[in-house]
């Protein structure tokens, strides 16, 4: 999730300035590979003996530093997760650091370290807001896909703290076989707390289990996910905007569309004005492309990133996903190609059938 997702129109404006000359101004930093939770499908979570083995966490005066040269850079948007960022020795110190900068900092958490300490915390020095993600509708998605018991009613009391505090609060919601039935008790408990909710039925399959069959994945069958996310649409799409949505996407789809048939590059914000930086200081594209990769801290940020950008418009996705008719409502990226396949001109089989899913479940809505 970006630190720049709702942005208003003159942020929108300044982002696109940004990505037209190739200027960082939004990205984030992966604190620390530990987290209190252990859910089957994450990418990022180590035990402290595994990251131990891979190197050390980094200070907060070296990540202050890191944040001088961004902010000079014209960063201006910077998410802060992890792992559990609020786990970082030192964040507390860091976070003021870099709001001094004059950052504007969101942050991911799975929520359930917040208490009063930290609500008030924030109170005091507000983020732009909190990304909290929600992994089911009571304790036993916790139990079964995060493995951490009573996760639930701890979130759910930290949300309750930060909103009694005024700081503003959104729920993610990252699909699968453990939580999908929850959906409508999620969305309950987002409106009964009077936060938005966001959920998404894609996910890349975690590293753990990208060599495994559907059947041993978190993540659900892809036609499944599919028509998952469509009535994940209905729920947050109303009225005549659900309609125009739903007619925009069946004339793309079934219309005469003229596609340029020539290689096409990122098309997303990720190397152009995006970035994020791993608890190593490793500088990528985005969160899931780990190449092009170049060391903030050994080669500071600015060549760090130009290293990286440069490289980045070297990226080219298959034809094939470029000219498809699903293109609209397929996922596909560099990213998620280079997951699925191994290659960034791979097809990815699993997000074609996602399109074909939501395609299909798209008409049903549409006749409905």
């Amino acid at each position: 999730m970006e630190a720049i997702e709702a942005a208003t129109t003159i942020e929108r404006i300044l982002i696109e300035k940004a990505k037209m000359s190739r200027t960082p101004i939004n990205g984030s930093i992966e604190l620390l590979p530990l987290c209190n939770m252990n859910c089957d499908m994450c990418y990022v979570r180590l035990d402290k003996k595994e990251q131990e083995a891979k190197g050390r966490i980094r200070s907060v005066d070296e990540w202050l530093k890191i944040g001088e040269d961004m902010a000079k850079a014209g960063v201006l948007f910077l998410l802060l997760t992890g792992g559990e960022p609020l786990m970082y020795p030192g964040f507390k110190e860091l976070y003021i650091g870099l709001k001094k900068l004059g950052l504007i900092i969101t942050i991911n958490t799975n929520g359930t370290l917040i208490n009063e300490e930290w609500a008030d915390f924030f109170k005091e020095n507000k983020p732009r807001r909190i990304n909290i993600t929600l992994y089911g509708g009571d304790d036993r998605a916790y139990e079964e896909l995060c493995h951490y018991k009573g996760g639930f009613e701890k979130v759910i009391s930290g949300i309750r703290l930060l909103r009694e505090r005024d700081v503003d609060v959104k729920l993610s919601v990252s699909v699968t076989k453990a939580n999908c039935s929850d959906l409508d008790k999620i969305y309950a408990i987002a409106k009964e707390l009077d936060v938005p909710a966001r959920a998404d039925a894609y996910m890349m399959a975690a590293t753990r289990e990208r060599d495994n069959p559907f059947d041993y994945e978190s993540r659900l069958e892809p036609n499944e996910a599919g028509a998952l996310q469509v009535n994940i649409l209905k729920k947050e799409l109303m009225g005549e905007e659900l309609t125009e949505y739903f007619d925009e996407k069946i004339k793309e789809i079934e219309g005469e569309n003229q596609y340029d048939e020539s290689p096409r590059g990122l098309e997303c914000l990720a190397g152009s004005c995006s970035f994020t930086i791993n608890w190593q200081g490793e500088l990528h594209p985005c969160v899931i492309l780990t190449r092009p990769s170049a060391s903030v801290f050994e080669a500071g940020f600015i060549n760090a990133w130009n290293q990286v950008q440069d490289e980045v418009q070297k990226i080219r996705i298959n034809p094939k996903c470029s000219t498809c008719n699903l293109r609209s409502v397929c996922r596909t990226c560099a990213a998620c190609a280079k997951t699925e396949t191994g290659s960034y001109d791979g097809v990815p089989e699993y997000m074609c059938n996602f399109a074909k899913g939501f395609y299909e479940e798209v008409k049903v809505g549409y006749r409905e």
